[in-house]
């Protein structure tokens, strides 16, 4: 873990859960990287920055992925982010507050290729479900804990630094 502050990205242009991000992280005093691929809002706070990362194919999830590291959390749905950010050591949560981490994003990602494949063969295969008040409620939890064994983590590497 490095010396440089937690942080939390998230994948701004379809998530539901930015106000959520903004209340916990401003509880927690951690820095908020909201990232876009254009301008979008986010509220007047210097603990709130806003990204906008290009229109490019993938330019906002390539923004977050070079820069997520261990000790920073991201926000997204975007499975081949997610995998990107936790090889780089990030701790991954999806707006529903699911996480993603190394024993679970391989086999999502296979999942989201295959659908993938079956929707590009023509085959019916549904959405996602559609985002319910429960998600909202577990997603806050989720970012709230992870935060917590963060600061945890950071204070026991501090604390058997010093020795």
């Amino acid at each position: 873990m490095t010396d440089t502050p937690t942080r939390i990205y998230v994948d701004a242009d379809a998530c539901p859960v930015k106000d959520e991000i903004y209340r916990v992280a401003l509880r927690h005093g951690v820095p908020v990287s909201v990232v876009a691929g254009n301008f979008i809002r986010v509220p007047q706070d210097p603990l709130i920055e806003r990204i906008a990362a290009g229109s490019g194919m993938d330019a906002a999830d390539d923004w977050i992925a070079e820069r997520a590291r261990p000790g920073d959390v991201v926000v997204t749905s975007d499975i081949p982010l997610a995998s990107r950010c936790v090889k780089a050591g990030a701790d991954v949560i999806a707006p529903n507050g699911k996480p993603f981490t190394e024993e679970s994003i391989g086999m999502t990602l296979a999942v989201r290729n295959l659908m993938t494949d079956l929707r590009s063969a023509g085959e019916v295969t549904g959405g996602p479900r559609s985002f319910a008040p429960r998600d909202r409620s577990a997603f806050l939890s989720a970012l709230d804990q992870t935060l917590r064994r963060i600061q945890r983590r950071r204070a026991d590497a501090a604390a058997t630094s010093r020795g």
